[in-house]
Parts: C-alpha cells; sequence; structure tokens
C-alpha cells in the first residue's frame, strides 16, 4: 500500500438511474484491471450485487466497494470504485458514497435518455464539487440514437458534448476509454501522510465473527494494524485488529495510506457505535470532525409482526442484524390488539420496505405481516407540536376544534419526465393524486420524440400506494419519477375507524384526506365483507369518521332451518318456531361480539392498496 501515494489514486463512483447498465459497467472495469478473471463463458453477471434480491430483481440496493490497480504509462494506478444504487428510495446511499469520492461518471442509457433520477443526483454531485465524466452506454442496441442523447446530455446538465465517452458495458467497447478518462481527469485526494490520522466513515456491514466492519476513506495520516483510534461521535475507543481492502473481495494489507479506501475491524460490537458521517482519529490526538451530512429520514412507517407472536423475539434480533447493513431504516417497538408484539420500522419509500421485508425472509428465514404504509403527520396543539406515524394516535375529530390547531402532512417535490404523448396522463394523474403548483418544461424540443419534465408538490401519502405502478402503466414504462423531501403542509385529515357489531378494531384506523373518505370508506367495508367469517347473528361493517358513518355493508346470520322437522299443521307452528329463533339472534347481537381471525388481517393487509 506504500507504493500508491496521493498523486497515483483515484477515488469515483458511478452514477445512474436504475437499469441504465451500471452494475454492468462495474464488472467490465474490474475484468479489464484483472481485478476479477474473465470467466470462460465470457461473462461476469454483476459482481458487486452480493445480496440475493439484488440478483433476482436486477436493481443494486447496497453501495458496495472494489479497489483495482491498474497500469498506465508505465505507472501503477489505485482506482477505488464506490458503487451506488440507481432507484430513487436509496439516493442517501448515494449521498454517502459521493462523500467519499473526487469524481463521478454520469452514465446515461443511449435508447433512454435522461431519465428524473440522474438529474438530482448529479445536481447532489454538482454541489460537492465532483468532477463529472459523461458516459453513454448501450450504443449497440438497434434503438440507441447517441448523437440525440448527447444533445440532450448537454442541454439538461449544460456539459461538452466532446467530453461525452460512448461506450458497450455489455460487449466491453469503449470501455479502456473510460479507464482512462478516469485517471486523466478525475483529481486525485488532496491528504498528508504527516498530518494527524483522520478516517471518514462511510459505511458499515456486520460480520458474526469480527463484530460491525467500517469502510472508510483516509483524509489524513497512516492507519496501521493495532493503532487505537476513537470516534469524535460517539467518543468511544477501539483498537484496530484488522484492516485492508476490498479487492473485491477483502483483501487484508499491514496499512491504509492517506487517501486510500479500505475495511477496518476494531472489535465494535454494536452497529449503533459506527455512526456514518463520522470521523475516527487516533487516541490522543485532537482533531477538526469532517462536516457529515444529513442522517436518512424516514419517510414511510409500517408495523411488523411475527405471523406466530412467540417468534417476536427471534423477528427482534433478525430485524436488528439487518439494520446493520441498512442504516436507514428506523425502528421502534409497538404492540396491537389484534396482533401482538411487533415493530413499527421507518423506511425511505415503498420499494426500501419491500426489499427489506424481501430480505429479512431471505436472509433470517422471517415470516412476517406488514401493516399498511402510512407518513408521518405532524398535529400542532395549542401548546406543542407531536410527529405521529401511527393512525392509533390520531387525535379524534372532537378534539381538532378544541385542543388541535391544524393537522399537516409531509409533502414532496416531485419531478416527471415523460414522452409529449403521455403529457395529458400525468397530468390527470398528478391531479387525481392532490398534486399543487404543476408546472412543466420541454427538455429537447423541436424533435420528433420530444420529452417534458414535470415538476410538482404532491403529498407523500399519495405517493406511498399505488402511485408508481400508475404511473408506469399510463406511460407504457417511459415516464421516470424522483422525488426529494419538501416539508409539511396544512391539510384536511381525519381518522377513519372500522365498526365491526357497533366495536372498533384499533390495528384497521386508517388516516384519510377528506376529499377521499368515501370511496376508500367503500372500498375497504367491501373488502372486510370478504374476509370476515359469519357469524350466529347479523354484523354490521362499518366506516366511521367520528361519529358519522361513511360506508356500510352487513353480514348476514348464519341460519338454522329452524321448521325442517315440522309437516302439516297450522301454519302459526312454524311462525312461533322462526320468532323465537329471531328472539335469540337479538340477545346474541346485543352481548356478541366479532373476533377478527389473523387470517382475515392478512387477507387485507397483504393487499398492497
Amino acid at each position: 500500500m506504500e507504493a500508491f501515494p496521493c498523486d497515483v489514486i483515484r477515488n469515483f463512483s458511478i452514477i445512474a438511474h436504475i437499469d441504465h447498465g451500471k452494475s454492468t459497467l462495474a464488472d467490465r472495469l474490474l475484468e479489464l484491471t484483472g481485478t476479477i478473471q474473465k470467466k470462460l463463458s465470457g461473462k461476469n453477471e454483476q459482481v458487486l450485487d452480493k445480496l440475493k434480491v439484488e440478483r433476482e430483481r436486477g436493481i443494486t440496493v447496497k453501495a458496495q466497494t472494489a479497489s483495482m490497480i491498474h497500469k498506465f504509462e508505465d505507472r501503477k494506478f489505485l482506482l477505488n470504485l464506490i458503487d451506488t444504487p440507481g432507484h430513487v428510495d436509496f439516493a442517501w446511499e448515494v449521498s454517502r458514497s459521493l462523500a467519499a469520492c473526487q469524481g463521478a461518471l454520469l452514465l446515461v442509457d443511449a435508447s433512454q435518455g435522461v431519465q428524473a433520477q440522474s438529474i438530482s443526483v448529479f445536481h447532489n454531485a454538482r454541489e460537492r464539487g465532483i468532477k463529472i465524466i459523461p458516459v453513454l452506454n448501450k450504443i449497440d442496441l438497434p434503438a440507441a440514437q447517441p448523437d440525440r442523447i448527447a444533445a440532450q446530455i448537454q442541454a439538461t446538465f449544460g456539459l461538452d458534448p466532446s467530453e461525452i465517452l460512448q461506450i458497450s458495458a455489455k460487449t466491453g467497447k469503449g470501455v479502456e476509454a473510460v479507464l482512462e478518462a478516469i485517471i486523466q481527469r478525475v483529481p486525485p485526494p488532496v491528504a498528508r501522510a504527516d498530518s494527524p490520522l483522520k478516517a471518514f466513515l462511510f459505511d458499515s456491514m456486520y460480520d458474526k465473527y469480527r463484530g460491525v466492519i467500517s469502510l472508510v476513506s483516509v483524509q489524513g495520516g497512516v492507519l496501521r494494524k493495532g493503532d487505537k483510534i476513537a470516534s469524535c461521535y460517539t467518543r468511544k475507543k477501539y483498537e484496530i485488529t484488522e484492516l485492508g481492502i476490498l479487492h473485491p473481495e477483502e483483501v487484508p494489507t499491514t496499512s491504509l495510506n492517506p487517501g486510500q479506501v479500505g475495511y477496518i475491524a476494531c472489535n465494535m460490537k454494536q452497529s449503533s457505535e459506527a455512526h456514518i458521517g463520522d470521523t475516527l482519529h487516533r487516541v490522543g490526538e485532537v482533531v477538526e470532525p469532517m462536516a457529515g451530512f444529513q442522517p436518512a429520514k424516514a419517510m414511510v412507517f409500517a408495523g411488523v409482526y411475527p405471523i406466530e407472536n412467540s417468534e417476536f423475539p427471534k423477528l427482534e434480533e433478525s430485524i436488528n442484524r439487518l439494520t446493520l447493513t441498512d442504516r436507514s431504516v428506523t425502528v421502534q417497538r409497538e404492540s396491537s390488539t389484534a396482533l401482538g408484539q411487533g415493530c413499527r420500522l421507518g423506511f425511505l419509500g415503498t420499494l426500501h420496505m419491500d426489499v427489506f421485508r424481501q430480505r429479512l425472509e431471505d436472509e433470517h428465514d422471517a415470516n412476517v405481516i406488514i401493516t399498511a404504509p402510512t407518513v408521518p403527520y405532524k398535529i400542532i396543539y395549542k401548546d406543542k407540536e407531536v410527529i405521529i406515524s401511527n393512525p392509533t394516535d390520531f387525535p379524534d375529530v372532537g378534539d381538532l376544534g378544541i385542543r388541535v390547531r391544524e393537522i399537516q402532512e409531509p409533502v414532496v417535490k416531485a419531478s416527471i419526465i415523460v414522452p409529449e404523448e403521455y403529457f395529458g396522463d400525468m397530468m390527470e394523474l398528478c391531479y387525481s393524486h392532490r398534486a399543487e403548483e404543476v408546472e412543466h418544461r420541454y427538455l429537447d424540443s423541436g424533435t420528433s420524440s420530444a420529452r417534458i419534465m414535470l415538476n410538482c408538490i404532491i403529498p407523500l401519502s399519495e405517493i406511498v400506494t399505488d402511485f408508481f405502478d400508475q404511473l408506469k402503466s399510463r406511460s407504457s414504462g417511459f415516464a421516470s419519477f424522483d422525488y426529494e423531501d419538501a416539508g409539511y403542509r396544512k391539510s384536511d385529515l381525519a381518522k377513519m375507524t372500522f365498526l365491526l357489531n357497533g366495536k372498533p378494531v384499533d390495528a384497521l384506523a386508517l388516516i384519510v384526506h377528506r376529499s377521499a373518505q368515501e370511496t376508500v370508506g367503500r372500498q375497504w367495508v367491501k373488502k372486510l365483507h370478504k374476509v370476515i367469517p359469519r357469524q350466529l347473528f347479523e354484523v354490521p361493517i362499518q366506516a366511521a369518521v367520528g361519529k358519522k358513518v361513511i360506508a356500510r355493508e352487513t353480514l348476514k346470520a348464519m341460519r338454522a332451518d329452524v321448521t325442517a322437522g315440522l309437516y302439516g299443521g297450522h301454519y302459526e307452528r312454524k311462525m312461533k318456531h322462526l320468532e323465537n329463533q329471531k328472539e335469540g339472534k337479538r340477545r346474541m347481537k346485543k352481548m356478541g361480539t366479532v373476533e377478527l381471525p389473523q387470517e382475515a388481517f392478512f387477507e387485507i393487509l397483504s393487499n398492497k392498496k
């Protein structure tokens, strides 16, 4: 490692929209530098996507790091690739990967063009002063239009078309030029060996035997095995037991020098100690902590419950293990009368929630039920402000005028890029989801296939249900979507409760906007009508906001045929039996309680909407 001073080190990441060929380009770079062997079949498939869920879905979820050694003009260069995911839900992973880089490859698909996610990540990188190298991928596709897309990149990002590299990551065409561009255009890290030790912690993972393993970027000084280090954030002290580089698997080394990126193991037991964005320094030396970055803010909340109540301790342990590798999930215990003990988890978005559920099932064999996603609401009382994410904590309608001043819901600034012919459908979709301040502009007007960028402010609760599915189906898959947090706004919301035989069921409470109350109430009542088992008495199923009932379905009683054994005689004999039965049902209805079986909950909640 001593053979690589700062001037031969290049730290870079690849930023791209989902499915633009980022993991494939990473494979080609690893092959070209000889880091991984070229397989006889000629294909290395997504080496950096190590999780089962990433392979199955073809998306990157977790940022990975790989160091490569490349010979160029008789000098050996150390290239550190810090991978980034492409989906909007994982924007936080991207921002912390960029914090450890000096350059980035902006990868754009030559057939699809610039997408919404690339634009937001580009501005994030630009603000950090990172050198951007534009790369056009998939030029070997019949549908590729490199010249048109190059003009689009120039118009959108203001980058010089002569700087754009044209490659095909799948066949490997033009990838050599990418390596050259990284070495020639990306500035080396600025760090000195004689300054006090400073290491920036930008990611962590968990190993059963060694505890928490942290990925660090050394900003100054030399880090050696056996060094005593301390954290600026927690003030705790550790001794380094192992360190090295990811090449792309772990390779232990004796030291990490200034400007290098690697991993350290230091007997850290708790994941909460590895604070992302922390600065590590030698014990006894005082250093100025580096500017960390905003901690991730949970945007979507859902309750996770085990199917068998006795499995709760195992489920909690599994969730804690998973949050070691995914630090953006927030965890809080909660219990429900219908579902028992569980945890309330906060996620960055609905895809993030779905991926987390799949990882619980794949990696920890957990059988779980996830409640409908909710978003955090801000309740402003006369004397205080409270943020709640569980609908059961929402104030009742009676309190709204007296104790509660106003209710605010989170809104996001959404950008949608869509071909011109689907523009009307997109406008309709936005307005039906309560969008405000809708504005649009043409990205590349004058061409036959012009694209429009739509910006609007939209409530987060409208996005977490089926917005994304509708966006894709209405635009035949051509629209791309990205959003960022835009704070809170006043809104007219109320809590909807469901009554079975006049008694409310707490686990089914929803927070609904006044404009959608009736449609939502009717949908849910119909759904409950299907899943609740019939009782011996008639059960009214009602959706109510406060004291007002909005929708109702009646579940008919199961009836025994009490007149079956009567033959002949006066009809009053039959009437007497029927009257007795009716009276019995009436008494039962007064006393009877309807238990919602666990299966009914699975039925209702497994439906995403």
